[in-house]
């Protein structure tokens, strides 16, 4: 499978790190990158053919990755504009619908659209996906080898999901960061030393989440069997119910998931 990247951002890197990680040729994989120095880090990091355009070596893949910026799709799509014959589409691009995207490709109908996460950077990402009709099964396989080279992959029923996806997952590594900071913060005003705090803060959240994934319990339950009645950690969580902790996440997710399709609306409008 010989896949290309159109833009060698972060996101782009990582992913190509995973492939080779995974056991890709470094030669079956392009990145048509417009700054030279990424250019040049991509193909020093990783051994792969770089260009600064998508010429016809680029575009005889089979699977091209589209990975520039939303604001400069259009006009990064446009020298490839009925030229992709039965290449797979795979976009990672935020906010992007899949027919605004095969609009700007000349009626390209095979693509899949993609919501991956930034711990995909350490290769511990989580991605929704979604596909057209016209994407086969084995296009599906290429598309999820492809993203779960940097982490967990969700394929969902409709692409009108993708904006549920980047409220939950694609926003939500910062709002664990938030959380992580107000623990911190807390910590801190409690007494302890600035770095204690954070050390305990971190390795608290991720402890959590490696439990939570290990277990076969729901998360409901394994904060159930550390409340203990009339405990700290029931005085604290009644503190957090009282002043509307999950309705405050789910108004968050909410807004999130509006504020995506708005800008699928925006970014699509000709």
């Amino acid at each position: 499978m010989k896949i290309t990247f159109l833009g060698g951002g972060n996101m782009a890197a990582a992913l190509i790190g995973g492939l080779v990680k995974q056991g890709f040729a470094a030669s079956d994989i392009q990145a048509v990158e417009l700054l030279a120095e990424g250019r040049e880090r991509l193909s020093a990091r990783f051994g792969i053919r770089t260009a600064a355009a998508l010429d016809a070596q680029a575009l005889a893949c089979d699977v091209l990755v589209l990975a520039v910026k939303p604001q400069q799709m259009r006009e990064a799509l446009a020298t490839a504009a009925g030229k992709l014959g039965h290449t797979l589409v795979v976009s990672i691009a935020a906010g992007l619908r899949i027919a605004d995207l095969s609009r700007w490709l000349g009626g390209h109908a095979r693509i899949v659209r993609a919501m991956p996460n930034t711990p995909a950077l350490i290769g511990a990402g989580a991605t929704g996906l979604a596909a057209t009709p016209a994407v086969s099964s084995a296009d599906r396989e290429a598309a999820a080898r492809i993203l779960g080279a940097v982490g967990s992959v969700a394929w969902l029923e409709d692409e009108t999901q993708i904006d549920a996806v980047t409220a939950l997952s694609g926003s939500g590594p910062a709002y664990v960061f938030y959380f992580i900071e107000a623990l911190i913060e807390g910590g801190s005003a409690l007494g302890l030393e600035a770095e204690t705090a954070r050390r305990l803060a971190i390795d608290t959240v991720l402890g959590a989440a490696r439990l939570a994934a290990e277990s076969d319990e729901d998360a409901g339950t394994l904060r159930a069997r550390v409340t203990s009645k009339g405990g700290t950690t029931a005085a604290a969580l009644a503190a957090m119910e009282a002043d509307g902790f999950k309705g405050l996440v789910a108004r968050a997710l909410e807004a999130a998931r509006a504020r995506g399709e708005q800008m699928g609306e925006e970014l699509g409008r000709d």
